[in-house]
Order: structure tokens, then sequence, then C-alpha cells
């Protein structure tokens, strides 16, 4: 659990910047209340594609820039399904969508001289795809797209970091296989565990892919 620790530590030092006070309180108590599994598995990709001597500090900025897009399009959704503006909440739901740009902007600005970049974007765009249809015709299941391609985001993002490369394919697979409905589960112990483990065999499979083509 080091490595979500410290992706919410970083995340909050990175937002301490932000103006008005209550603002700054509201984006870091959203990320606190919600699941760190997109920082946390950007640096799990990164140690599993990197080998152990990684260095965790070195990484964060990428793991925020993913938390924090993350997070800033997970209040977006909230906000369009819930509608609080139809209930007479016009305030708090103000709060909310600059809470969410000011998150989705500042991760933007985290990945923008990575090799994440152009997939950030991509992210974005889905996203937006996605909740258009879902309010043109109500189908819940595409908000799971989010989940899936923010995954796909964090393990590209890790392992660009130590100079690994991943394909779509195997990024989508392993966004696929982790993914189930809207949302990531808490990030206690065993679900952490799961995704070292997933990662590392990913990456193992890339070593002797690159062994076999070597000989």
């Amino acid at each position: 659990m080091e490595e979500a620790a410290a992706v919410r530590r970083a995340v909050a030092e990175t937002v301490r910047d932000v103006v008005p006070g209550p603002l700054q309180d509201r984006i870091v108590g959203f990320v606190d209340d919600g699941s760190m599994v997109p920082g946390t598995v950007t640096v799990l990709a990164a140690e599993s594609f990197g080998g152990d001597d990684v260095n965790v500090e070195g990484l964060l900025e990428r793991a925020v820039g993913v938390q924090l897009i993350y997070d800033g399009l997970r209040l977006t959704r909230e906000l369009v399904h819930d509608e609080p503006w139809d209930d007479g909440e016009k305030a708090d739901a103000d709060m909310g969508i600059l809470a969410a740009d000011v998150m989705v902007a500042r991760g933007f600005y985290l990945l923008a001289r990575s090799d994440a970049a152009e997939c950030a974007v991509e992210v974005v765009r889905a996203f937006g795809r996605d909740q258009t249809e879902y309010r043109e015709g109500g189908d819940a299941s595409l908000d799971s797209g989010l989940e899936r391609d923010v995954l796909e985001l964090a393990v590209l993002a890790g392992a660009t970091a130590v100079g690994a490369t991943v394909p779509d394919a195997d990024r989508s697979g392993f966004a696929h296989d982790r993914v189930d409905g809207a949302g990531y589960p808490t990030l206690d112990g065993g679900v952490e565990d799961g995704l070292r483990a997933d990662l590392r065999a990913l990456a193992e499979g890339h070593v002797g892919e690159r062994a076999a083509r070597s000989d």
C-alpha cells in the first residue's frame, strides 16, 4: 500500500496552489473518497517493467496526472448522472464542475511531455462520446469505458516512464480483465497484490518475447 499512499500525498501536494481554499478541499476530499487504483497502477507498471529498483518518487508526477484525469472525469460523470442543477443545488454543482475541470487540466499538464499525452487526450474524447450517448439513450453500460480507458493510460504512462513499450492489445486486455462496471474497487492489500501480479506477468511476457526475437 506504500504506492497508493505516496500517490495520495502527491495529489494533495500538486493541488496545494489551487484557490480558493474550498475548491482545493473539494478536490482533495473527492480524490480521498475514491479509489487510488489509477495512480497506483501507473507506479506498479513502472516497477514491473523497470524492476524493483525503480525510483517511485520519480514516477509520482505521471501517477498523479493519471489519477487526476480519472477523478476529474469521474466527478463529471457523477454530475451528468445526478444533474444537481435540477434539484436546486446550483452552487455546489458549479463548484463540482470547476473542481472537475481543474483536476483534468492539471492531469493533462503533468502528462503533457510524456509518451502518454496522446492517450490521455483520447481518454477524454472517448469519455465525452460515451457520456453523450448515455444522455441520449440512457445506456449505463457505457460508464465502464472510463475505467478501462484509464487503466490503459496508467499502464502506458508507467511503462514508458522506464523506457518500455506495451502493445495496445495487451494494455486493452489487462484493462478489460480488471474492470467490471463503473468504478474501481477499494485498494486494499489483496487488490494491490493482484494488480502487481498481473502487471509483472505482463512485463515478463514481453521480456520473453524480446529474448525469443533476439535468438
